[in-house]
């Protein structure tokens, strides 16, 4: 190969891996949510035992990690369409994505106690 062809797989390249990987954990999330739910019509009791085993402090940790794969793709989503639409947006890209991670980093902290205070609770106590 010619010198400078091979890409180097620098933060493009990892944003589009995360875009691509926190897409299809929110597919899942939502397949695993049609069928629990569709479970309420076939027994409540069972639909019943499933909903308790989601208020358990690991499901919580799932919760957050569900929290950061949708901003996540929301906010690099909006990212890809300023790259996409805007005259200047593949010159400012690298930016664009530093600032994506930012937003996402603050409003995680933000999601912190409202998703896992529960969980702490249950585990510390108060």
């Amino acid at each position: 190969m010619p010198a400078g062809t091979l890409y180097r797989g620098r933060e493009g390249m990892w944003s589009w891996v995360a875009h691509r990987v926190t897409g299809v954990l929110i597919f899942f999330f939502l397949f695993v949510h049609v069928l629990d739910t569709a479970l309420v019509r076939v027994s409540p009791e069972a639909y019943d035992d499933v909903v308790a085993t989601y208020k358990t402090p690991i499901v919580a940790l799932l919760e957050y990690g569900l929290v950061a794969a949708i901003l996540f793709h929301a906010l690099n989503g909006l990212r890809v369409i300023a790259v996409d639409f805007w005259a200047k947006g593949p010159r400012y890209q690298k930016q664009m994505l530093w600032s994506v991670v930012v937003i996402w980093l603050i409003l995680m902290a933000g999601a912190l106690y409202p998703v896992l205070g529960h969980a702490y609770l249950e585990l510390f106590g108060k």
